[in-house]
């Protein structure tokens, strides 16, 4: 059984870190497809990042580029995000995805696998 557990959220002023993580059990590590999405009230679900975690190919969402770094530990089987330079527009609620190989990985109807989420909130 997949099992997705996300930790890390908070809430940080403008310009602060976070680093979120996704501990991951119920399948091996390296043969998933994962992918970290956000939802902000009123908002559908938009794809973050996306790792393809046999090759290593990331994906990102153009609004992150060059502030989030998506990256995997697979002897942990657990998967990061590092969000630097953060903005109010990033205030959402975070979540981890995974499944068996994605195509277009940042589009959530891929994934059937989610964890319960994990807030992030960017005020001053």
């Amino acid at each position: 059984q997949v099992q997705l557990v996300e930790s890390g959220g908070g809430s940080v002023q403008p310009g602060g870190s976070l680093r979120l993580s996704c501990a991951a059990s119920g399948f091996t590590a390296g043969t998933y497809t994962m992918g970290w999405f956000r939802q902000a009230p009123g908002k559908e679900r938009e794809g973050v990042a996306g790792i393809y975690t046999d090759s290593g190919s990331i994906y990102y969402a153009d609004s992150v580029k060059g502030r989030f770094t998506i990256s995997q530990d697979n002897a942990k089987n657990t998967l990061y995000l590092q969000m630097n330079n953060l903005k109010p527009e990033d205030t959402a609620m975070y979540y981890c995805a995974a499944d068996r190989r994605v195509w277009a990985p940042l589009l959530p109807s891929r994934y059937n696998f989610w964890g319960q989420g994990t807030q992030v909130t960017v005020s001053s």
